[in-house]
Parts: C-alpha cells; structure tokens; sequence
C-alpha cells in the first residue's frame, strides 16, 4: 500500500468539511496523512489545517491553496494524493479505490463520479450515501467495479481526483496566476495532457457534492471569469467556460470581439 493522502482546501463552509471529515472517518481506507489549507478562515481549526493568510476582499488563491495542501502531503511522505472539494463527500471504498488504480497506472489522473446531493436530502445519510447515487450526466461514470479511459482533458474538474506524488510533482500543480473563480482546474488538465499522463475515471470511487445556493450563470463572478479565461486562452489558444461565457452575454454582461476574446461590459 502507498501512503495516501487526503486534500482539501477551505473558506467557510464547516459544516461541510465535517461532514467530509466523518465520511473518511468511515471510510474503508482511510488516509494515512490529512492536510486542510484554510483559507483565510481562524475558525477553521484541526491537527491537520494548514493557514493560509487572504486579506479581507481578496479573490480566493484557490490554486496556491491547493498546492500549498499538496506540498504539506508530500513532506509528510504522501505517495498518492487525493484531492476533494471541501463540499465532496467519499463513500467507504472510494479512497481505496483511487488507491488501486494510482498503484496499477501511476502514468494517469483518475477522477470518480460525482453526485450532486439535494437540498431536500438533507441530513445527508453518511451511512448509506450510495442510496443517493447520481452521477453527474456530463461526465463519465463506469459502472462499480470498472475503470475507463479518455482523452477529453476538458472533462477533468477538480472536485474528486488522484494521482501519484511523481506525477503532480512532473505537472508542476496548479497554476498560482489564476485566482478568484474559474478556469483554474481545466488548465490543470491540459498540463497533465501537456506531460502525456491519461485520463481514467474510477466506478468504485464516488464523490457526494452537498447542496449549497449558486448562481446559474454565475453572475457574481463575471470579473474572474473573463480574466481567468483570457489567461488560460492566452495560453492554450481557445476561451475555457464557453457555457458561462454565452449566458453571461445573454444577460448583457459580457460581449466577444471580432477576434473573438471575451470582454466584461461596464455599464
């Protein structure tokens, strides 16, 4: 067995990562080193939180955070890595899962699928969240007991993944200049892509996402978006969150250019 390690990143959100924490509490396999990275948060507090310092009103380091948590892992020995949402629940044999699967093929990213619970299900059964199973439809999810392959690195999210310590270290982690919302994870794919590793997705390891409120587009965040998309196009050659981008230009927020970048409107 590999020394396997558990990250999550943190604002707000207690209940949340309690809940998270009982689930690997309950897990089969459970990790052998725990890191969270509270971001600017002192009422975040443990034996394994890590503070981050954020000044008041400061677009959240997601990426710093989460490399911050995996550089804590790796000192503690880490050799497979384990990153999850602080919303993200696990199921009992979800981090055994991602550890077979690192172990067999340490040269992929393997991500499982993700529920997104509802508000209505609340309390969430820890016990039992298979009988809440519901795989997000715009991403793979095998059937338990199966892995399976792809190469459509835009499907990567960073809500549930594992690789090996060898191969976060040869991708080099998130990208610290994206910071706010967006963007920051789908340009850790096409590094991951950029190195050769593969992408598989793990049937067995499933994630639970807890209900919370959020904006559909997300309208709060159209600053981040823009900024963090033309990064990412300025480095890969295409605008990431085509989606948000269309619906935000719906509502008169954004607008496209003759050459095809993305611009905030300002009023």
């Amino acid at each position: 067995m590999s020394r396997l390690a558990v990250v999550t990143v943190a604002r707000g959100r207690r209940d949340h990562l309690a809940a998270q924490r009982t689930t690997l509490a309950l897990s089969e396999r459970t990790p052998d080193v725990r890191v969270v990275v509270s971001m600017g948060d002192p009422e975040i507090t443990g034996a394994d939180v890590v503070h981050l310092d954020v000044a008041p009103g400061e677009a959240l380091p997601v990426g710093a955070a989460r490399n911050l948590a995996a550089a804590t892992a790796l000192d503690r020995g880490a050799e497979t890595l384990v990153f999850l949402d602080v919303d993200c629940l696990v199921g009992p044999a979800t981090l055994a899962a991602y550890e077979v699967a690192v172990d067999d093929r340490p040269d992929m990213v393997w991500c499982g699928p993700v529920s997104y619970l509802r508000a209505e299900d609340r309390p969430y059964p820890l016990t039992a969240l298979g009988t809440l199973h519901d795989p997000h439809p715009a991403r793979p999810a095998p059937e338990p007991g199966t892995r399976e392959a792809g190469d459509d690195w835009e499907l990567f999210w960073s809500l549930s993944f594992a690789l090996s310590a060898d191969a976060w270290t040869r991708a080099g982690g998130f990208d610290e200049a994206y910071v706010g919302y967006g963007a920051e994870d789908t340009d850790l794919g096409q590094r991951f892509r950029a190195i050769g590793l593969g992408l598989g997705w793990v049937g067995d390891a499933p994630a639970y996402h807890q209900h919370h409120p959020v904006s559909d587009p997300p309208v709060e965040h159209v600053a981040d978006i823009v900024r963090n998309g033309r990064l990412f196009a300025d480095r890969w050659g295409w605008w990431p969150m085509a989606g948000w981008l269309e619906a935000l230009a719906e509502r008169g927020l954004v607008e496209r250019d003759a050459a095809g970048d993305w611009h905030e409107v300002t009023q």
